[in-house]
C-alpha cells in the first residue's frame, strides 16, 4: 500500500517481507520481480541494489499497541525495527543508504516504555547521521476510517530541506499533544535534530462509510435475524439507544460494530456490541479473533440487518481501488487491509514532503555539477 500510494512516478528497486501470504498479494499486483519474502534480519547490503532515494519501513506494531503486552522494542515483533535498522547503518558503511527514511506505526509507539522506546528510535536516527521529525496523520481525513498513524521522517544531514517544509513549533493537526509529550521526554541530543514538519491541511473529505457498502457483498453473507439480534442483546442501553435513533430518522444508516469486553453494573466482564452512526468506520485490525473484524449494521426504519465488513470493503477503506486483486480467502483479505497503510495518506505525504525534499537535493546536485 505504501507502493500504491507512492504512485506510478516512483520506481520500486526492492521490496520485503517476511509473510508468504503478503508476498502473493504483492506479486499479484506489482509482479515479483524486485520483492523478497523473507525475514529482514537475514538480508544484507548485498541484497540491496543501488541507488535508492527512499527507504520505507512499517514494522510490525504488536508490541507497541494498547492491544499488545507491553513488550516495546524489546519484543520479538516491534523489535524488527533494530534488524532493519542495522542493514541501513551497513549501507550507510558503504555510502549508499538512502538519503530519506520513513517509519511508519501505530501512535502508541509515542508512549512506549513512557516514551523510552520513541527515544532510542530518535537516538538511533541521529547516530545514523538523519534530522528528522514525526507526524500524526488520521487516515479519516481521507477515507472514512478512524485510523491515526504515526510517520517519523528522516533526512540524511547533508540534505538540503527547503524552509517551507519547516515550522517552528509544532502544529496542533498534525502535531497532536502525545506527539508533543513526546518530544518533550527526548534527550536534548535527539531534540537538537528534530524538524516540525509542516504540510498543507488537506481538502475536506467528500466520500462516508455509507458509500463504501455493498448491498451483494462478495466473500461475506447477510446475518440471518436471530443472529442481529444476537447482536443487538450484546448491546448496552447506550448503544441501544443509538440503534433506536437510527430507526426513528427513516432512511439508511450505515453504522459499525466491535466488539469489546467491558464491566457491567456488576463489575463483571462482559463482551458488548459497541456501534457509532458517525458514518465513519472503526479503526481495522488484522483478524485474530472474531472480535477484530468489524461488523455493520444497517438500519432503514424498522429494518435492521447485519454482516461482517466485506473484504473489498476493507480495501476501499484503506484507499485501494477496487481493481486492486485481493486474497480470495476473506482472513487473508482482511488481514491484508486491516495491517496497511492507507493509500491516500502516503500519496497526500508523498506529494507534500517526500517529494520536495528528494527534487530539492536533485536540483542542488545538478547546480553543483
Amino acid at each position: 500500500m505504501a507502493r500504491a500510494g507512492l504512485g506510478s512516478h516512483w520506481s520500486c528497486l526492492y521490496a520485503n517481507d517476511f509473510d508468504e501470504k503478503k508476498g502473493a498479494a504483492y506479486t499479484a499486483n506489482w509482479g515479483a520481480q524486485e520483492l523478497v519474502v523473507r525475514d529482514v534480519a537475514g538480508l544484507t547490503t548485498k541484497d540491496i541494489p543501488e541507488g535508492a532515494d527512499l527507504a520505507w519501513a512499517s514494522f510490525p506494531c504488536q508490541d507497541l499497541s494498547l492491544a499488545g503486552a507491553g513488550a516495546g522494542l524489546k519484543g520479538e515483533r516491534s523489535g524488527t525495527f533494530w534488524k532493519f535498522w542495522q542493514l541501513l547503518m551497513s549501507l550507510d558503511e558503504e555510502q549508499r543508504a538512502p538519503k530519506t527514511v520513513v517509519l511508519e506505526n501505530v501512535c502508541g509507539a509515542l508512549r512506549s516504555h513512557n516514551g523510552k522506546d520513541f527515544a532510542a528510535i530518535a537516538s538511533a536516527l541521529v547516530k545514523g547521521g538523519y534530522r528528522y521529525g514525526a507526524l500524526v496523520i488520521n487516515a479519516v481525513r481521507f477515507v472514512p476510517q478512524s485510523r491515526p498513524r504515526l510517520f517519523i521522517i528522516a533526512v540524511k544531514n547533508d540534505e538540503i530541506v527547503p524552509d517551507m517544509l519547516r515550522m517552528q513549533e509544532p502544529n496542533s493537526i498534525w502535531h497532536p499533544p502525545n506527539l508533543v509529550r513526546a518530544y518533550d521526554k527526548l534527550p536534548e541530543k535527539a531534540k537538537a535534530a528534530w524538524c516540525w514538519w509542516s504540510l498543507p491541511v488537506p481538502p475536506p473529505r467528500r466520500s462516508t462509510f455509507s458509500d463504501f457498502i455493498e448491498e451483494e457483498p462478495q466473500g461475506v453473507a447477510w446475518h440471518t435475524p436471530a443472529e442481529t439480534n444476537r447482536l443487538l442483546s450484546m448491546m448496552s442501553p447506550l448503544n441501544l439507544r443509538k440503534v433506536g435513533q437510527a430507526k426513528q430518522l427513516g432512511y439508511r444508516m450505515v453504522g459499525g460494530i466491535y466488539r469489546r469486553t467491558r464491566a457491567d453494573e456488576n463489575g463483571d466482564r462482559v463482551q458488548r456490541a459497541e456501534v457509532r452512526f458517525d458514518d465513519i468506520s472503526g479503526c481495522l485490525r488484522t483478524p485474530v479473533g472474531g472480535s477484530s473484524r468489524q461488523t455493520i449494521l444497517i438500519v432503514e426504519g424498522e429494518v435492521v440487518r447485519s454482516r461482517l465488513l466485506s473484504p473489498r470493503e476493507a480495501a476501499r477503506l484503506m484507499g485501494l481501488p477496487d481493481s486492486y486483486i485481493l486474497p480470495k480467502n476473506y482472513n487473508e483479505a482482511y488481514h491484508l487491509a486491516g495491517d496497511g497503510v492507507v493509500v491516500p495518506v502516503v500519496r497526500f505525504l508523498a506529494e507534500h514532503l517526500l517529494e520536495p525534499i528528494i527534487a530539492s537535493e536533485k536540483r542542488r546536485k545538478r547546480q553543483a555539477a
